[in-house]
């Protein structure tokens, strides 16, 4: 699912989701980084939850120990309520997860191939909370099924607002300026035709780019069509084109899709990788991100 063309239109929904938590808006908008290099710094976290989602134990512990490297400096107050952010923080990590797993879910669901069977559904949400364990959130916050990801939802939809740095932070990824690069600029348009009719209306209004509901099933008729048509063929029309918007993901994705079978066929916990494959000097860090600053 993470490797279906779906996945593009639900990193998208994911990253524009994120700013509804107001903390994980101050990190992204004091970082700069969306701004500066829109396109290197999506491509660089797409490919983080690819690596997660395709790489093999040792690669998937490097990939989660750098990003917890990266996200250490970004600390700082959060402008509205005066408290303090950290961007490895388990609330804001949780936050992260769950809207990018949910995404992939939901625009699989409405653009590829429909809805998983219930086991396929069960181990869609167990490998999640698997996958969860590489970053700082607490094993036992993550949700196992779709009705604890609507109790979650549920849970921090009061803590969830929308600042004059959120809608911007949203539109700038939902319409990139083509100073950013023209490919970019078309590209990030034409996904947002997919993404915005997956979200809750009430998100879409307090986000200022609610579309005409009239509009939402004459949109995802042809965005339907185009996912399928780009899955033949072991999604060879997205590869080609990757290098041009995304180079890091698309070489996963190539990567995945012509690699050969495991060479050792079994499965290892995040823990038992992290001790055969991490670095001593990040286990400190780890400790004090799940221990550390709150939001």
């Amino acid at each position: 699912m993470w490797a279906a063309p779906t996945a593009l239109i639900s990193f998208q929904r994911a990253v524009t989701l994120e700013h509804f938590d107001p903390f994980l808006t101050a990190a992204v908008a004091d970082s700069h980084g969306i701004y500066d290099s829109p396109a290197s710094r999506l491509d660089h976290t797409l490919a983080y939850f690819l690596l997660v989602a395709v790489g093999d134990g040792r690669t998937a512990v490097q990939a989660a120990e750098h990003l917890m490297r990266v996200h250490a400096p970004m600390t700082g107050i959060e402008p509205v309520s005066g408290k303090r952010y950290s961007a490895n923080n388990p609330g804001s990590q949780l936050w992260i997860h769950i809207a990018g797993w949910h995404s992939v879910l939901e625009a699989f669901e409405m653009y590829g191939p429909g809805p998983l069977s219930r086991e396929d559904e069960q181990r869609y949400w167990a490998e999640c909370a698997i996958a969860a364990e590489l970053q700082t959130c607490d094993p036992a916050d993550v949700p196992r099924d779709r009705e604890e990801v609507r109790a979650y939802f549920d849970r921090v939809r009061p803590r969830l607002c929308v600042t004059e740095r959120a809608v911007e932070g949203m539109h700038y990824l939902l319409w990139t300026p083509p100073s950013k690069g023209w490919h970019f600029a078309v590209g990030s348009r034409l996904l947002s035709l997919a993404s915005i009719p997956s979200l809750p209306r009430w998100m879409r209004t307090l986000g200022r780019f609610a579309l005409p509901p009239a509009l939402d099933p004459l949109l995802r008729l042809p965005a339907k069509a185009i996912a399928r048509t780009a899955a033949r063929r072991d999604n060879w029309a997205m590869i080609k084109a990757a290098p041009y918007i995304a180079p890091m993901s698309g070489a996963i994705l190539a990567a995945h899709a012509t690699c050969a079978p495991p060479t050792t066929p079994t499965t290892i916990t995040p823990q038992r990788a992290r001790k055969l494959y991490g670095s001593k000097g990040d286990a400190g860090l780890w400790a004090t991100s799940r221990v550390g600053e709150t939001a």
